[in-house]
C-alpha cells in the first residue's frame, strides 16, 4: 500500500512540474529561428484531414470557441480541439513491419502542432513501415478571435497572465479528457488491427512537449494502452516512479531548450535504475519545438537516431509467424 502511495505521490510531482512549465509557454511559440520570419499566426480554414476518425470520447465539456486553425513557421496548427479524431497513415503493405505508433503533437494544450509533430512524423514513419496515427487530442480552449487569442498569448509570455502552480490533484485531473483520447486510440487500433494488418502487442507512443507528457500520462495513468515502446521529444524529464514492465523509451532534447533543458534529468536515470531500456539524445542545440524541421543543427538527427532505435528494437522488421 504504501508503495502505490508513493507512485501515486511521485507522478504526481512530475505531472505538477510539466504542467506548470507548458502552462506558461506553447509549442507554437517557440520556432526554429529559420522559420522566425514566418512566425505571425495566420488564420487558415480548416485542412483536408483524409481518413480521419472520430474517437468516441464526446465533446469537451463547457466550450464556447469552435476548432479553428492557423499557420505560423510554415507549418500549421489546430486550436480549440473539442473532438478528438485520429488520423492514419499506413505504410505500403510490401514494406509493412506490423508494428504502429501513436502521434502526439504539442502545443501546450493550447494548441496543436499538427503538421510539424504530427503529419510529417507519420509520413515518415509509415514510409520505415511503421502504421501511425495522429491522435488530435482535446484542448484546453483559447479565445476564439485571433488577435484575442495572439494577446493571450502575449500576456502569457510576459507573466501578466501567468497561471499559478497547479496543485498535484489538478495537475492530474487537467489530463483526464487528453488521457481518454490516448486510451480510445489505442482501443481503436487493436479493433481494427486486423484491418490495418498491425500486431496489437506492437503499438508505441510519441510524444513532443505537451504531447510527450500526454505520452508518460499514457504509460502511467492509461493502464488498458500499455504501449510496446514510448518516446519523449523535447518533454519533461523530471523524476517519477518507473511502472512495473515499463516499456523501452526513446527521450530526445536539447541542452538550449528553455523549457526543460535544466530541470535534470531524473526520468532517464530512474528508467536506468529500473533497468528498464532507454536511450537518451541531449543535443546541444536545437532549442524547444524542432520537430521535423530542418535545421542547421544536431537535433534535426532526433528522427533517424530514433528510426534506428526501432530497428535495434525488431519493430522495423516483420515479426516472426
Amino acid at each position: 500500500m504504501r508503495r502505490g502511495t508513493m507512485r501515486t505521490t511521485n507522478q504526481r510531482h512530475w505531472m505538477s512540474t510539466g504542467m506548470a512549465a507548458i502552462a506558461l509557454i506553447a509549442t507554437c511559440a517557440l520556432a526554429p529561428r529559420a522559420h522566425a520570419q514566418n512566425d505571425r499566426m495566420t488564420p487558415i480554414a480548416a485542412p483536408a484531414q483524409p481518413g480521419a476518425i472520430e474517437l468516441k470520447t464526446g465533446a469537451l465539456p463547457g466550450v464556447t470557441a469552435p476548432e479553428a486553425w492557423h499557420s505560423q513557421y510554415g507549418s500549421v496548427f489546430a486550436r480549440n480541439v473539442t473532438v478528438a479524431t485520429l488520423t492514419p497513415f499506413l505504410p505500403d503493405p510490401a514494406k509493412a513491419t506490423g508494428a504502429a505508433i501513436v502521434v502526439a503533437p504539442g502545443g501546450g494544450f493550447r494548441t496543436l502542432s499538427m503538421q510539424n509533430e504530427g503529419w510529417d512524423v507519420a509520413r515518415a514513419l509509415a514510409d520505415r513501415g511503421v502504421a501511425a496515427f495522429v491522435l488530435k487530442y482535446r484542448l484546453n480552449q483559447t479565445p476564439q478571435d485571433m488577435a484575442a487569442f495572439e494577446r493571450s498569448m502575449r500576456e502569457m509570455f510576459s507573466g501578466a497572465a501567468r497561471p499559478p502552480r497547479p496543485a498535484p490533484d489538478a495537475a492530474i485531473t487537467g489530463l483526464a479528457p487528453q488521457i481518454a483520447d490516448a486510451r480510445a486510440a489505442f482501443a481503436l487500433i487493436r479493433r481494427r488491427a486486423k484491418e490495418w494488418r498491425i500486431d496489437p502487442e506492437r503499438i508505441g507512443m510519441i510524444g513532443f512537449s505537451a504531447g510527450a507528457m500526454l505520452t508518460m500520462a499514457t504509460t502511467l495513468a492509461g493502464e488498458e494502452a500499455k504501449p510496446a515502446f514510448i518516446g519523449n521529444i523535447y518533454g519533461p524529464l523530471a523524476s517519477m516512479t518507473v511502472p512495473a514492465a515499463a516499456p523501452p523509451m526513446f527521450a530526445a532534447l536539447a541542452a538550449d531548450d528553455p523549457l526543460f533543458g535544466n530541470s535534470g534529468f531524473g526520468l532517464i536515470e530512474n528508467w536506468r535504475a529500473a533497468k528498464r531500456p532507454v536511450e537518451f539524445h541531449l543535443y546541444e542545440q536545437g532549442g524547444h519545438g524542432f520537430g521535423m524541421y530542418k535545421k542547421d543543427t544536431t537535433s534535426t538527427g532526433w528522427f533517424g537516431a530514433f528510426a534506428d532505435w526501432l530497428r535495434m528494437h525488431g519493430f522495423l522488421q516483420a515479426a516472426r509467424p
